[in-house]
């Protein structure tokens, strides 16, 4: 569900744009990535918000940049 959410708005987008996502749990944090860079656009960065909390229960931040 994560995923079709963020295309929808990746759809919206102007090629070249970027977009923010928050991830949490293990199956985004895995499914999400995979599936922008299928769909032909570049993870620019995959991090956790807060460094000392690397684990995939806390939240994280996705950078898409949109093909074009």
């Amino acid at each position: 569900m994560t995923f079709v959410k963020t295309k929808l708005f990746l759809e919206r987008l102007d090629p070249g744009a970027v977009l923010e996502v928050r991830l949490k749990g293990s199956e985004p944090l895995g499914n999400v990535p995979r599936s922008v860079v299928d769909h032909g656009h570049e993870v620019v960065s995959l991090a956790p918000e807060n460094p000392a909390e690397d684990a995939p229960e806390h939240p994280h931040r996705l950078i898409i940049r949109k093909a074009g």
